[in-house]
C-alpha cells in the first residue's frame, strides 16, 4: 500500500474534498487524524472509515484559532510519534455570482483572509513537527482561478493565489529541512455540494440551465470533463506517498486538461 505506517492529518475532512481524500488514503494504509469545525460531520466520517476497515480519530478544531490549531497538532504528534502527510481542505466561506463592483467588501476579503490564516496556522503548526523529523508532505488544494482571469467568483482567484504564494514560500524554506510541499489545482468537481452550487449562480448569471452549464464547462478540457472528486483524491495520495520523493514545490494540474501547464 502507497501509505502503510503512514500517519496524516486532514483538516477540513467533513467536506467533500477531506472527506474523499480521508477515505482514498486510509484505503492505502495511513492513519488518520481528522480535523474539522463540526465535529458531527468528522466523526461520521471516522465511522465511514473503521467500517472499511481503517483507522481515524476525529478532533473538533477551529481552524482559525491559533492556540486549538497548535494544541492539536501536538496531540496528534504524542499520540502517533510522527506527522507523515499534511492535507489542507478548510473550506473558505466565499461568496460567488456577484460582479466585484456590487460586493461588499467583507464578501470579498472573508475568503482571502480565512484562507490565508487557516493555512497558514495548520501548515506553520504541521511544519515544526516535521522539520524536527526532516521528512513529511504538506498538500492542500487550490483551483484554476489562481492562474487566470474569471468573472463574478468574488474573492476566491485571490484566496487561491495567496494560499499558493504561501505554499511557494514554504516549498523555499522547508525542501533543505526535509519537507516536501505540494499544491493541487482542481477544475472543480461536479459531484460536490459545494460546486454544485456555485455552477448553478454560475448558470444562473449566465442564463442557462444548470445541466447546459456544468456539461459546458467540461467542454472546454482536454478529456472533455470536469474531474470527479476520487480522481483529485487518488492523485492527493500518490502525491503524499513516497513514489514522488522527488518532487516540492509543485503545483499538480488536476483538471482533465482544462489548462496546459
Amino acid at each position: 500500500m502507497l501509505l502503510a505506517n503512514k500517519n496524516a492529518v486532514i483538516y477540513g475532512a467533513g467536506g467533500a474534498i477531506g472527506g474523499a481524500v480521508a477515505h482514498a488514503f486510509s484505503r492505502e494504509g495511513a492513519k488518520l487524524f481528522l480535523a474539522g469545525r463540526t465535529l458531527s460531520k468528522i466523526e461520521a466520517v471516522a465511522r465511514e472509515i473503521a467500517a472499511s476497515g481503517g483507522t481515524a480519530e476525529p478532533a473538533e478544531v477551529d481552524a482559525l484559532d491559533e492556540s486549538a490549531v497548535e494544541e492539536h497538532a501536538g496531540d496528534v504528534a504524542i499520540k502517533a510519534g510522527h506527522i507523515d502527510i499534511l492535507f489542507n481542505a478548510i473550506g473558505m466561506d466565499d461568496v460567488q455570482g456577484p460582479a466585484l463592483l456590487d460586493m461588499p467588501a467583507e464578501d470579498f476579503l472573508r475568503p482571502v483572509i480565512k484562507g490565508a490564516r487557516t493555512q497558514f496556522l495548520t501548515a506553520r503548526a504541521i511544519g515544526r513537527l516535521m522539520v524536527k523529523q526532516a521528512s513529511g508532505v504538506l498538500m492542500t488544494v487550490t483551483a484554476g482561478p489562481a492562474r487566470e482571469a474569471t468573472a463574478n467568483i468574488g474573492g476566491f482567484g485571490s484566496a487561491c493565489d495567496a494560499i499558493e504564494g504561501l505554499w511557494r514560500g514554504l516549498a523555499a524554506e522547508l525542501g533543505p529541512r526535509g519537507v516536501r510541499v505540494i499544491c493541487l489545482r482542481s477544475a472543480g468537481s461536479p459531484d460536490t455540494p459545494d460546486v454544485q452550487e456555485v455552477f448553478r449562480l454560475h448558470a444562473k448569471n449566465a442564463g442557462v440551465p444548470l445541466d447546459e452549464y456544468i456539461a459546458g464547462a467540461g467542454s472546454n478540457t482536454l478529456l472533455g470533463r470536469l474531474p470527479v472528486l476520487a480522481e483529485v483524491a487518488d492523485v492527493a495520495t500518490v502525491m503524499a506517498s513516497d513514489r514522488t520523493r522527488a518532487m516540492t514545490g509543485s503545483f499538480i494540474n488536476v483538471t482533465c486538461g482544462s489548462r496546459v501547464d
